[in-house]
């Protein structure tokens, strides 16, 4: 790993609404996650959705007591992002009369279940967690200016404005100020940009004066000229496709499994939001200005196969006693984890997976708690997975 103090040049973090196709997925697996664990909290759940302009799949392994009702669950995930600005020409009462629904779900593999049920780690992998003290959530500057942004967009009660979005956000760590600000909105086919410009670029300044930058940047609002056709209809939608999103903004390293979809015994999610909460520990103690943390698991095997933490030359203690407090303070097993995060009563849903974008931002205070945004979690747009993060 790296050694470096301090961030230097221009970064660039981006975010995407709770209408983004990729989101919808997310938001829509979590739903079935968190209605298997509420109803049976040995469920074993693995699950995919695939979305292209009315079609839906769902797919994946689901061994549980619980048959869920995917129909009522993709509707009521469609509701919270606010079915009116979809598209997908449902109307008030009915909102699935124009979504086709193919459920393609098998029980887990039992090759799969020797491990786990025995407190293993439900697959193998790799976790990073990460947190700086630029920002109150401990997230980096560009990728919590564009969260804000989006929220601030999706509280607009503008009916011009749809459901998909993204936010994009070029920060020089020399100068400490924003250099870009890109965004893309879904309008109504009966507005020109020109008709809300002044009003997304007013919303890119308020998110950046909350923390403490000046609005002096290059606003750049839908650069094609128009965005009408959007959602599912323009792009595929798939679970995991939005892993940047979901944890750091493209600052700091992510692992290489999805999070959302699955419940707490597979690593790739259980593991990414300990990772988290070390690195915030660390960062909120004092320790370290920036801190990544790297867990490694195999199947079936109790105990991480690696434990890594970088400071980046920003810590203030020596890093052995940076290790040692981890190595000490810490139940890194999965049984552990589950067990001291809470995370079979956590309603995932609301989570999305890693951390406070505008979908799902879950993992109360009660839980989570230092792996969660102060600022931000009394706004937990607990909009479903859909409206911001841990």
């Amino acid at each position: 790993m790296s050694s470096k103090k301090n961030m230097n040049g221009i970064y660039t973090c981006e975010q995407v609404s709770d209408g983004h196709p990729d989101k919808i997925c997310d938001q829509i697996a979590d739903a079935i996650v968190t209605d298997c664990l509420a109803h049976d909290k040995n469920s074993r759940v693995a699950i995919e959705c695939l979305l292209k302009d009315d079609h839906m799949i769902i797919a994946g392994e689901l061994t549980s007591s619980h048959k869920p009702d995917y129909r009522k669950l993709v509707d009521d995930v469609l509701r919270r992002i606010n079915y009116e600005k979809l598209g997908y020409g449902y109307d008030r009462y009915d909102i699935m009369c124009g979504l086709k629904l193919e459920i393609l779900v098998r029980e887990q593999s039992p090759d799969i279940a020797l491990g786990v049920d025995k407190g293993g780690a439900g697959d193998q992998g790799i976790m990073f967690g990460y947190a700086t003290n630029e920002t109150p959530e401990l997230l980096p500057i560009p990728f919590a200016v564009a969260t804000e942004f989006l929220q601030l967009l999706k509280n607009h009660p503008s009916r011009m404005f749809r459901a998909d979005a993204k936010a994009q956000v070029s920060y020089d760590y020399d100068s400490g100020r924003i250099t870009t600000f890109l965004c893309s909105v879904q309008h109504s086919p009966d507005v020109e940009v020109g008709d809300f410009r002044h009003i997304i670029e007013s919303m890119m300044v308020l998110a950046a004066c909350k923390y403490g930058i000046k609005g002096d940047f290059e606003k750049l609002v839908n650069p094609t000229g128009r965005f009408v056709v959007g959602g599912s209809f323009a792009d595929c939608g798939v679970t995991g496709r939005k892993l940047a999103c979901d944890t750091y903004g493209g600052i700091g390293r992510i692992g290489g499994g999805a999070l959302s979809g699955k419940d707490p015994s597979k690593a790739d999610r259980s593991g990414a939001y300990m990772a988290r909460k070390i690195a915030k520990d660390i960062v909120r103690a004092g320790y370290a200005d920036r801190c990544e943390v790297q867990l490694a698991y195999a199947i079936g095997v109790v105990e991480p196969v690696s434990v890594a933490v970088d400071c980046f030359g920003s810590e203030y203690q020596n890093p052995e006693f940076i290790r040692a407090y981890v190595r000490e303070n810490y139940d890194l097993t999965p049984m552990g984890i589950v067990r001291d995060l809470h995370l079979l009563d956590t309603m995932w849903v609301l989570i999305l997976p890693l951390i406070y974008s505008p979908y799902n931002m879950l993992i109360m205070k009660t839980y989570l708690q230092s792996s969660i945004p102060d600022s931000l979690e009394e706004s937990a747009f607990l909009d479903g997975a859909s409206n911001f993060q841990i």
